[in-house]
């Protein structure tokens, strides 16, 4: 029997999408980019991600072009993370709860028998008006888990006017579609996550310094200071991307190689003798070779680890020191290779440093509490053209900038 025409649309369709999520490896992104490819094909103005934690509902990203168009240049809409119970009680919660889409043509008009209700607040406090949503959930196409809730919000027609979302058979098709294609891509994007902080993870046994708190900020915060670096530069838009994605990861892994610093000098509740801060500063070639690829994400990741600790004016570590697998002898060695200078140092490295240094400083620590925002940034400020890259320390200092890594602090808090 021969496929009809809307079927083979919608095939057609299938494989698009499937081959653009395939591009994408980082979850973070992940989301950005399913909630844009959902909202591109409804013609809707907004939309938010839900990701299930336990037996919750995370708040996990968010797209408002409205919103996003009243923006200064730079700037990227804030938002506040939260979570909510799954339960009737809520549009997503039902969604969540039964597996099952919801498609609201009139979210004031929501019948009073319903179990769920819309909550108004936001549209009062921004002065948004939200007219009509498309919820449906995101299921494992393994075991028939949960994983998420894509919500859509505010259809458009082709004068820009807030209407209700198609309700027909081939929209149904599309988004059912759409959402076991989106499941998989989630679940491959949270698998490659949860390797990446379980390799963190060792480092964080060794180094309570490296939470997973801590190398999830590192790794956003990077992926930031990259895409704002990249806009300035002129970088089209598929390589920045692409890099994004690699950095966002291999950003995590910085300090991997802390794996191999024995306890000793690791967890010394001092400062560093001369001999242990030369055993220290072997993490970064220790990690370089364990991470070494010809991957992309492993080679960045590689080069990351090696040079994060480079200083713009050359007085950082480790230096011109040759092959990985002979630098172990700079461990009993007193002279100090030099430094790499500049724009020597990869520009991954440059913005990681940057970023492990800001929130570092930022955090509480078992030997610090958290500084003060202003005496961070005055201290990244003293580091301009010494240890950190000026132009990349002048983004930072972007109030949006600021705002965006606030925001990710927020995302990405440390356990209490």
């Amino acid at each position: 029997m021969e496929k009809s025409g809307s079927e083979t649309s919608l095939m057609r369709r299938s494989i698009e999408i499937d081959q653009e999520l395939d591009k994408v490896k980082d979850l973070d992104l992940l989301l950005e980019r399913l909630l844009y490819l959902a909202r591109k094909e409804a013609n809707a103005d907004a939309g938010t991600f839900y990701i299930r934690e336990g037996n919750k509902l995370a708040f996990r990203h968010t797209q408002n072009e409205t919103k996003e168009a009243g923006l200064k240049p730079g700037a990227k809409l804030n938002y506040s993370y939260f979570r909510m119970p799954i339960s009737d009680n809520s549009i997503s919660g039902f969604v969540a709860k039964h597996k099952t889409p919801l498609n609201i043509p009139d979210m004031y008009s929501i019948p009073e028998d319903a179990p769920y209700n819309f909550n108004s607040s936001y549209d009062k406090k921004e002065g948004y008006k939200t007219v009509s949503s498309l919820t449906f959930p995101l299921v494992s196409t393994q075991d028939g888990e949960l994983l998420g809730v894509m919500q859509l919000i505010n259809a458009r027609d082709e004068a820009g006017h807030f209407v209700p979302f198609a309700d027909d058979s081939d929209s149904r098709d599309f988004y059912t579609m759409f959402a076991r294609n989106g499941a998989k891509a989630l679940e491959k994007a949270q698998e490659t996550r949860r390797f990446i902080e379980k390799l963190t993870g060792l480092a964080e046994m060794r180094d309570p310094k490296e939470t997973g708190a801590h190398v999830n900020r590192v790794g956003q915060m990077s992926m930031e200071l990259y895409e704002a670096w990249a806009k300035n530069h002129g970088t089209d838009t598929d390589t920045m991307d692409k890099n994004k994605d690699v950095l966002r990861r291999a950003a995590m892994l910085h300090d991997v190689g802390k794996i191999a610093i024995v306890d000793s000098v690791l967890k010394a509740p001092r400062k560093f003798t001369d001999s242990e801060y030369r055993i220290m500063k072997s993490h970064t070639w220790k990690g370089a070779h364990k991470l070494h690829d010809e991957s992309d994400l492993f080679s960045t990741a590689s080069e990351v680890a090696l040079r994060h600790h480079e200083h713009w004016n050359g007085n950082g570590y480790p230096g011109q020191i040759g092959d990985l697998l002979e630098a172990d002898r700079y461990i009993d060695e007193e002279s100090t290779p030099q430094g790499l200078k500049g724009e020597d140092i990869p520009l991954f490295a440059r913005i990681v440093a940057i970023a492990d240094v800001y929130d570092a400083l930022c955090s509480k620590r078992v030997y610090k509490e958290a500084w003060d925002e202003s005496d961070v940034l005055e201290e990244m400020k003293k580091g301009r053209g010494e240890q950190f890259d000026p132009e990349l320390v002048d983004i930072l200092l972007e109030p949006s900038m600021i705002d965006i890594l606030r925001n990710i602090r927020e995302r990405y808090p440390d356990e209490d």
